[in-house]
């Protein structure tokens, strides 16, 4: 078993810290997604969770698979669920951005278009119901 000397632990820590420190590629398209993904987590609960009773309405999730998240686990499951797949689509698209950087922008680009889409979707539920 190879031991570390005091001198060689600090140059392993120091190359972890400046791979730690080295920008991700696509800072601003991954937290653009990121920022609509939660506007879209924080709308679809409020929904389901915030229904007048007076209006008589209720609201469901359309997605059968985060329906059953949140049939299963309640609001809660649902959110998890969410912000793994938001996590899951960062992942994919920063590994792919190390060898086509385009692509992944283009995927981010997609991808954050599509839950602006179901933000506002939602919003416009919200402004009809209310």
């Amino acid at each position: 078993m190879n031991v570390l000397s005091h001198g060689e632990r600090s140059t392993v820590i120091r190359s972890l810290w400046m791979k730690v420190r080295q920008r991700m590629p696509l800072e601003v398209e991954t937290l653009l997604f990121i920022v609509a993904s939660a506007l879209d987590v924080y709308l679809t609960r409020y929904l389901i969770t915030h229904t007048p009773a007076t209006t008589g309405l209720s609201y469901v999730e359309g997605n059968p698979i985060a329906r059953y998240f949140l049939d299963s686990w309640g609001p809660p499951g649902l959110t998890y669920f969410k912000f793994g797949l938001v996590a899951i689509v960062s992942i994919i698209c920063q590994i792919i951005a190390r060898r086509k950087i385009h692509v992944a922008r283009r995927v981010l680009y997609f991808a954050t278009v599509m839950v602006s889409g179901v933000v506002l979707y939602s919003l416009l539920l919200m402004c009809q119901h209310s």
